[in-house]
């Protein structure tokens, strides 16, 4: 059996020249009998109807469009830039916490040593231990606990 192939090529042929047709679906527009206006892409059955050109506009050919588009694109800049400068902020702050946090545990542990101690002494010029009396030792203690209460908070 012989397949004529004329016959299929004219109908694809066919077919694909009413496609433009077919996806150039017009909009119509029409009013009801109460008055009101509506618009869709079948005209109705039942009352006379238009159609209407729909020319969609282009955003590059529209000076209020990229008007927008620029006073949302610099928004959203100046958002961002506030954002990064939060951050920055909140990551100086946390750095600055932890180099207090880290001096206050040292202070505190020198306390603790110079608690655990009994005396203190000084060098003096030929390298030797001269150990200060009982009053000047308490007074040492005394100003390093002020010193840490002062800069640590207790």
């Amino acid at each position: 059996m012989e397949f004529n192939k004329a016959p299929a090529k004219a109908l694809t042929l066919l077919c694909l020249l009413m496609l433009p047709l077919v996806a150039h679906s017009g909009v119509y527009k029409w009013v009801d009998a109460n008055g009101q206006t509506h618009f869709g892409d079948r005209p109705p059955s039942q009352s006379a109807s238009s159609e209407v050109d729909v020319r969609a506009a282009s955003a590059q050919a529209d000076p209020s469009a990229r008007a927008r588009h620029e006073k949302m694109t610099r928004f959203l800049e100046e958002q961002q830039k506030a954002r990064d400068e939060r951050e920055a902020a909140q990551q100086q702050a946390r750095q600055k916490e932890q180099k207090h946090a880290d001096t206050c545990k040292a202070l505190r542990a020198r306390l603790k040593y110079m608690d655990s101690i009994s005396t203190f002494y000084n060098l003096n010029a030929e390298g030797e231990r001269v150990f200060v009396s009982e009053a000047e030792n308490e007074a040492i203690r005394d100003r390093f606990r002020k010193k840490v209460s002062t800069t640590c908070g207790g």
